[in-house]
């Protein structure tokens, strides 16, 4: 029986060229890296995907809660910077809130997570005309499971920059 390793050595060399072509064209191009503006994924400065990218726009609750977290607190500070140099934009608001719990009850929670984010913007210098809020309640999950792991995640409030 022949030995297989010269074929492995081969095709090893061949994967080696292969990532070092790839890794090349990244670099050139930017992707995976800075790009346009120094800023990550490519988005120019003041560009919606500055902001998703480099500040952040969402944050998270705890369970039936609308308390803003010390790590919640820090990614609004971001996005208040951010939305007061950038300031020709409209910012609405989504509050969310995980699978339990009735419609109702989860609507008007998404309504008051909504309502925090908002103060807490208007709070750090944001213009308030600029900002409107909706509540989707538990009606739009990003993570879907019967879990504590889906439900962190879908209890949150999303800045969708206009």
């Amino acid at each position: 029986m022949r030995s297989l390793t010269p074929i492995f050595t081969v095709l090893r060399a061949v994967a080696l060229v292969v990532l070092v072509v790839a890794v090349a064209a990244c670099a050139r191009n930017g992707a995976g890296g800075v790009g346009v503006g120094n800023t990550p994924g490519g988005g120019a400065p003041g560009s919606q995907q500055e902001f998703l990218v480099s500040v952040g726009d969402r944050v998270f609750f705890e369970t039936d809660s609308s308390s803003l977290t010390p790590t919640a607190m820090a990614t609004l500070d971001k996005q208040a910077a951010w939305l007061n140099k950038y300031n020709q934009y409209r910012i609405m608001l989504e509050g969310h809130a995980d699978e339990r719990g009735t419609r109702e009850y989860n609507i008007a929670l998404g309504a008051r997570r909504a309502a925090v984010v908002v103060n807490y913007l208007v709070s750090r210098g944001v213009n308030q005309g600029r900002l409107t809020s909706k509540s989707f309640g538990k009606e739009r999950p990003v993570a879907i499971c019967n879990d504590i792991s889906c439900w962190s995640q879908n209890r949150r409030a999303v800045t969708v920059v206009q």
